[in-house]
């Protein structure tokens, strides 16, 4: 029974919150939600906790100015300077304002980027990779909240009963 994990269906995302809600405060652990669209304020409920994407964007960003400053000053001052309309072109710190809008560009380019790659490997949503969704019908209209009982100090049965008090309209042990 440690392996095995046990699905409630709910029809409706608003029960399946307040469900959650009840559960965790009897001391279920739920371990995810599986929903077609996101349920705003489940993440606190069954303790996911807070994403640290922004502070990879914040870092890729940063990463991209220094890359973009670099080739600034390569192309424009060590490379081949040029003078492009009257502007110095023996200094990068003279030459900075042009640079501003192509600066923001690049950064911004860079961070979605960066972000884009990061949550599609770190949640293996790679092309290729096998879905962990365990219904079919959780990307259509069905709710399913997964509760591994091993982990619950309450037997199987009343487990069960709790989470049909809740509303659930299917209840399944894989």
């Amino acid at each position: 029974m440690a392996n095995k994990v046990l699905y409630a269906t709910y029809d409706d995302d608003h029960k399946l919150l307040e469900g959650a809600k009840v559960l965790v405060g009897k001391g279920v652990h739920i371990s995810d939600v599986f929903s077609p669209f996101p349920i705003h304020g489940i993440d606190p409920v069954i303790g996911v906790k807070r994403t640290r994407l922004a502070i990879a964007a914040f870092i890729y960003g940063m990463a991209a100015l220094l890359l973009a400053l670099l080739g600034f000053w390569y192309f424009m001052v060590s490379n081949w300077p040029m003078v492009i309309g009257g502007k110095p072109n023996f200094s990068l710190i003279q030459n900075l304002p042009a640079f501003v809008p192509i600066t923001f560009e690049f950064i911004v380019l860079c961070a979605a980027h960066g972000m884009a790659i990061t949550y599609l490997l770190r949640n293996w949503t790679v092309p290729g990779a096998k879905a962990r969704n365990p219904y079919k019908y959780t990307t259509d209209d069905k709710f399913v909240m997964e509760i591994n009982p091993g982990f619950q100090d309450l037997n199987e049965d009343e487990l069960r009963k709790m989470i049909e008090e809740t509303g659930s309209i299917a209840l399944e042990l894989k």
